[in-house]
């Protein structure tokens, strides 16, 4: 069992709440973004650049770094509030999100971005690119780990399927997929628009070992991560998460996976997350 004594989980669920601010004022501020999804993603994003992955702010392209492909790439506020969290670039950049001229675009972009290991937006393509690096990983003897964060709705694209089977061919033990299992999509329940369940099933079949975590529990997260570094094969982290999570009229609605709140619902917003509601 992965013990968390010496591991500070207040002060990571802490950063976890001041992400979840920039989130909301950054996409209010821009009047258009993705903040459902963004949202369900804090946690995990949180527990991967502040307490898992070996990275070094003033080193982004440093070759030995683990990387991070963000594939449901709409969820990028979540990413920048993160990365300028971290210290790749100020966190008064974030206010300038989807602005003309800015280097925080409505997806991740890799050429404009420190900290961005690749551009997506394209559902299942950034899981392909993590594909891809983990062999080249392997191929050049690098000890880096690649992490791809996916959601539940991208599950029914093929490409990510495609990459499953090559993953577990190549057997990659230095790639770790997360679904973020919000279980709601653009237009709605996920497996009303198309059934991806039995998911375990699914990705055992593929050759992946899965695991099945509570994906807004810092310590349900970080118990997962620890046991998927002792695996022998590509492990995939089944987060169950809350779309909207923290803003009590934002979760699970669907009306939220792409709408930016008011200036109302902005204060509300803030007000509940900083009074810690749903957490």
């Amino acid at each position: 069992m992965y013990s968390l004594q010496n591991v500070d989980v207040e002060g990571l669920n802490k950063k976890a709440q001041i992400i979840r601010e920039h989130i909301i004022t950054m996409i209010h501020k821009a009047s258009m973004g993705h903040p459902g999804g963004s949202l369900s993603a804090v946690e995990i994003i949180t527990a991967l650049y502040f307490h898992i992955m070996n990275i070094d702010p003033s080193n982004p392209t440093w070759a030995e770094r683990d990387r991070f492909v963000l594939s449901k790439g709409h969820a990028c506020p979540a990413l920048y509030a993160a990365l300028a969290e971290k210290g790749f670039f100020p966190v008064d950049d974030l206010v300038t999100l989807r602005k003309s001229g800015s280097h925080l675009q409505g997806h991740p972009d890799m050429r404009k971005t420190p900290g961005i290991d690749i551009s997506t937006g394209s559902l299942g393509n950034g899981f392909a690119c993590a594909l891809g690096m983990a062999i080249a990983g392997k191929a050049s003897k690098k000890n880096y780990t690649v992490y791809a964060l996916l959601g539940d709705g991208e599950l029914q694209e093929g490409i990510v399927w495609e990459a499953a089977m090559a993953a577990s061919h190549h057997n990659l033990n230095n790639l770790v997929v997360i679904i973020d299992y919000n279980g709601l999509q653009i237009t709605g329940w996920v497996n009303c628009v198309n059934r991806i369940e039995p998911l375990v099933k699914k990705w055992e079949a593929f050759g992946w070992q899965a695991l099945e975590i509570e994906g807004n529990d810092m310590a349900s997260i970080l118990s997962g991560f620890q046991k998927a570094r002792k695996m022998s094969k590509p492990v995939v982290i089944i987060a169950h998460t809350t779309k909207g999570k923290g803003v009590s009229f934002m979760e699970n609605i669907a009306d939220w996976h792409g709408k930016a709140p008011n200036e109302e619902q902005m204060v509300k917003a803030l007000e509940e997350i900083r009074k810690g509601c749903g957490a």
